[in-house]
């Protein structure tokens, strides 16, 4: 018997409920509510997470959701807006945030020298302080970020160094004069090597420093010729540990050399663990993380990273974080790694990592959902359809963004990708889709990728699973690019932008409105699908979907 329009909507909303009470609230993917047109689309849930429990490990990316994982590109806007960098990788080396920090810590324990100093004098005790170079007396900010972009190179990292680039560390030049002038002896100890120690030296004199001296500043063994391991360094393994080097050094200074290290001031917690100091100060560093255990039986939990994080996508963070509470962007990248299986290698794993499980969980909640909207809107001949983006929510960019581009896009790179049809299918997509165009939606893509990428993704798409797309069906458009603005490839005239460069919401959501219109084929997009925010915003969906990607943000 055929059933009616009514039973067929009660049977479907049965389903709904179901997949609800299954899936869990709808808020927990910044799902939106229903809504057509431009002045009827609910932006509720289509925001970015803004807090965060991250490990320093990477470990939280096998726990933490995708959206609970700090954005990378969110990360490095907020870090630029830290050290007042407008984009160009180089810091303001006049004010910032982190310089007004660096002022304040260095004046509060600028305070309390020459008491620590008569203390140690009193007790009959030689007082010394023991500093870090890089980041904590020599500034590699613009070297990190302008030049290596993250990515560390030792290569360039020693073209630098033997050209003595790096600028002081923010105030740090007047803390060791002073230091020095009230009778502490200073040491630097370093990660460097004894083939950098010269040219470290005279950069630390070239911007101001007056205390350094060869004798008196530690760098480490190369292993070729004199450059051995010294006798004082004893570690578990053939490869010491910075903790191993760092703290039996500053043992050396205190027992061998007759000194009491009063202070000793680093950026990354590695400096300060393993004792042989009276006290200790960190410096903020966001930029790079160099983990190492500690010496075994001492536990210092208090030098340990912060795990808990407010960060606003837009960068603007920056200005309101201190150091410690922005991720540390090697951190963000280890917890990443964990989210997708990547053992090191830039590679994720293609059969289990939380991201598959979270992206198999994602879609067994809303296939049935997708599947009772397209039911009905066939029913009520409304013409249903799905709209999908491309990168990240039918297709899956994570080698190609790391193991290819470090998490430094390359758009000649990226279209080598696209044209030669590289990108696995996003997991369990496939049956999303699949579901959907059952049930009697039209498959409906719409990427920012460009005029001249269509075809190749397309073939791409068909070819890892998704046979449903096309550029055309019946006669409308079912496949979107972007213009390139050359030849017959220019901006259409359904799309009106606010200047010369179109936002990703105006060029989607108008998009859509046209998909919606008489001349786009009339569908209703009853569910809208992407890996972005910018994405889903605008309105012209019944629902918005939101797929986990913290490996971009694209606002």
């Amino acid at each position: 018997m055929r059933r009616s329009v009514l039973s067929v909507v009660a049977t479907s909303a049965a389903i709904v409920l179901t997949s609800t009470l299954v899936g869990g609230p709808a808020s927990a993917h910044g799902w939106g509510d229903p809504g057509h047109g431009p002045g009827h689309s609910a932006h509720a849930g289509l925001t970015p997470r803004t807090h965060f429990t991250m490990a320093a490990d990477g470990t939280s990316g096998a726990t933490q959701g995708g959206e609970g994982i700090p954005n990378i590109d969110s990360v490095k806007k907020t870090i630029a807006t830290y050290y007042g960098d407008p984009g160009t990788g180089l810091a303001n080396r006049t004010d910032s945030p982190y310089i007004r920090e660096m002022r304040s810590i260095v004046a509060r324990q600028g305070a309390s020298l020459q008491r620590i100093h008569d203390r140690a004098v009193r007790h009959g005790e030689r007082p010394a302080i023991v500093l870090d170079a890089d980041d904590t007396t020599l500034w590699t900010y613009d070297m990190e970020v302008a030049d290596m972009h993250f990515v560390f190179d030792p290569a360039r990292q020693d073209e630098w160094v033997q050209d003595e680039r790096f600028a002081a560390t923010p105030s740090m030049v007047g803390f060791v004069n002073r230091a020095a002038a009230m009778g502490f002896t200073v040491f630097g100890l370093t990660g460097r090597n004894d083939d950098q120690k010269t040219a470290t030296v005279q950069n630390l004199s070239k911007v101001g420093y007056t205390a350094f001296t060869e004798d008196r500043f530690f760098t480490k063994w190369t292993g070729k010729g004199a450059s051995q391991q010294p006798s004082y360094v004893t570690c578990a393994a053939a490869s010491c540990t910075t903790v191993e080097y760092k703290a039996l050094t500053r043992k050396h200074i205190e027992q061998d050399l007759g000194y009491d290290i009063t202070l000793n001031i680093g950026d990354q917690w590695s400096d300060l663990q393993g004792g042989y100091a009276d006290r200790s100060l960190k410096l903020p560093n966001p930029t790079y993380y160099l983990p190492s255990a500690d010496l075994p039986g001492v536990s210092e939990p208090r030098l340990s990273p912060r795990t808990q994080f407010t960060m606003a996508a837009d960068g603007s963070s920056g200005a309101t974080q201190s150091g410690e509470g922005i991720p540390n962007i090697d951190s963000v990248k280890k917890t990443i790694a964990t989210y997708y299986g990547d053992p090191g290698t830039g590679l994720a794993n293609r059969t289990d990592s939380p991201y598959i499980r979270e992206m198999r969980s994602l879609v067994r909640r809303q296939a049935p959902v997708v599947a009772a909207q397209c039911a009905v809107g066939r029913k009520l001949h409304r013409n249903p359809a799905i709209v999908l983006d491309a990168d990240d929510t039918t297709l899956w960019t994570y080698d190609m963004e790391v193991a290819d581009m470090h998490f430094v896009f390359d758009p000649a790179r990226q279209d080598e990708w696209v044209q030669d049809e590289r990108f696995p299918a996003t997991p369990s997509m496939t049956s999303l889709v699949s579901i959907a165009q059952r049930s009697g939606c039209t498959i409906i893509g719409l990427t920012g990728r460009n005029a001249d990428q269509e075809t190749a993704t397309i073939d791409n798409l068909q070819r890892v699973g998704y046979p449903q797309f096309s550029a055309t069906e019946r006669g409308t458009e079912t496949y979107y690019t972007k213009w390139t603005g050359v030849g017959a490839s220019q901006q259409p005239s359904y799309i009106t932008c606010a200047t010369a460069k179109c936002t990703t919401v105006e060029y989607k959501s108008q998009t859509r409105a046209h998909i919606e219109s008489r001349s786009g084929g009339r569908y209703d997009v009853v569910a809208n699908f992407g890996d972005q925010y910018s994405d889903l915003l605008g309105g012209s969906a019944d629902r918005s979907v939101k797929l986990p990607n913290p490996t971009y943000y694209l606002p």
